[in-house]
């Protein structure tokens, strides 16, 4: 059986990447001929692109345009060594249809082959980002009426919709044959919808055991025990507690995020192979990022959630309500040390199991439930 899955592609983010890599992964692993289609909207290609300007601001004439890339260009070219490694690493390990496809009529115009469809996962569904708007998202280029769709972990990363959002998302996913969110505040959001056949599942990522991403990671991160910072915001709180345990216990600062400027050292031009070490590794990890939590709860690592203060944080909330780690969700300047942020994995693990196989029984036997209804 032919299976193919949409997201947000080579978008130059861990997370993506290897949720991506991990649902065809996962997939391919019991039988099915998985690919992921190459789905590069101008949204979402034309950041990553040397000479573009994004911003409608200095878009406006040749000269501010100019001026604007002239700023940014010294910087692009230095992320260049970045986009290199994740492009290698998903040359690799992601199998991708060679045809580029850059918006949802041409998507559209092609006769698909595929007998199931499945979008997701990460925040497709975000309505604070255009891809939230996207009908490819939601699989709206599949015309052929014997394919089955599938939403699986697909995300607003919201609690909430905007009211001109409502009336879109609900005739899009009326097109879906079995839907899934990744989030409980997703599913309450379809609910509202009426939507009352939403299965909420994990991430694709914990699709994928410890032992299987160790195949994916580098054989060594550090020699000396370090902090992994992976935090989006500069949160102060991240800095003063990581400098506080760092030096009562003589540990390291590692960063993944170029903003960094206390840590020791700062490997954000590294691809998902050292990240998955890096969390491996670490002896706390301090994080602003759902799929650092993701992993770090997959590595069995000690944890700090910092609470952002925007919207997309129910992303975070939700996996650690879930697991029962809410208490790691840190709003403030908290005294903690570094037993503060031991946990017990023996517990923690059987709820995780739990959850996981349940989301394995839904992916699978959705895609089986193709035959239970003689399509």
């Amino acid at each position: 059986m032919i299976v193919k899955t949409i997201t947000c592609h080579q978008v130059y983010n861990y997370g993506a990447s290897l949720q991506q890599l991990a649902l065809v992964e996962f997939l391919n692993s019991h039988g099915y001929t998985t690919e992921s289609i190459s789905y590069k909207p101008s949204y979402l290609a034309d950041v990553h692109k040397l000479f573009s300007c994004v911003n409608p601001k200095w878009n406006k004439n040749i000269i501010t345009k100019v001026g604007y890339i002239s700023v940014k260009l010294p910087q692009r070219l230095k992320l260049l060594k970045r986009k290199k490694q994740f492009n290698s690493f998903e040359s690799k390990y992601i199998p991708v249809t060679d045809k580029v496809y850059i918006d949802n009529e041409q998507l559209k115009a092609i006769r698909h082959d595929a007998d199931v469809f499945i979008c997701g996962s990460d925040q497709i569904w975000n309505p604070l980002f255009p891809n939230g708007t996207d009908p490819a998202f939601y699989l709206d280029f599949v015309q052929n009426n014997e394919a089955l769709k599938i939403s699986y972990a697909a995300s607003f990363a919201t609690d909430s919709l905007p009211q001109e959002n409502i009336d879109f998302v609900k005739n899009q996913v009326s097109n879906l044959d079995l839907i899934s969110v990744r989030e409980t505040s997703g599913q309450k959001i379809l609910n509202q919808l009426g939507f009352t056949k939403v299965e909420q599942v994990l991430d694709p990522v914990f699709l994928l055991n410890k032992k299987q991403w160790n195949n994916y990671a580098k054989d060594e991160s550090e020699a000396k025990k370090y902090i992994l910072i992976y935090d989006f915001d500069n949160n102060p709180n991240i800095k003063k507690m990581a400098k506080k345990i760092a030096k009562k216990h003589g540990f390291f600062i590692i960063g993944l995020n170029q903003n960094l400027k206390y840590v020791d050292k700062n490997y954000y031009l590294k691809g998902p192979s050292d990240f998955l070490s890096l969390i491996r590794d670490a002896e706390l990890v301090l994080t602003t990022s759902f799929h650092a939590l993701a992993f770090g709860l997959i590595f069995e690592r000690r944890l700090g959630v910092f609470n952002r203060h925007i919207s997309i944080n129910t992303r975070m909330r939700d996996l650690l309500d879930l697991v029962g780690l809410s208490d790691h969700l840190i709003e403030n300047s908290q005294d903690l040390d570094l037993t503060d942020f031991d946990i017990n994995y023996a517990t923690i693990n059987v709820k995780l199991e739990s959850h996981i196989k349940r989301s394995k029984d839904f992916l699978l036997g959705s895609i089986t439930s193709k035959y239970k209804k003689g399509k």
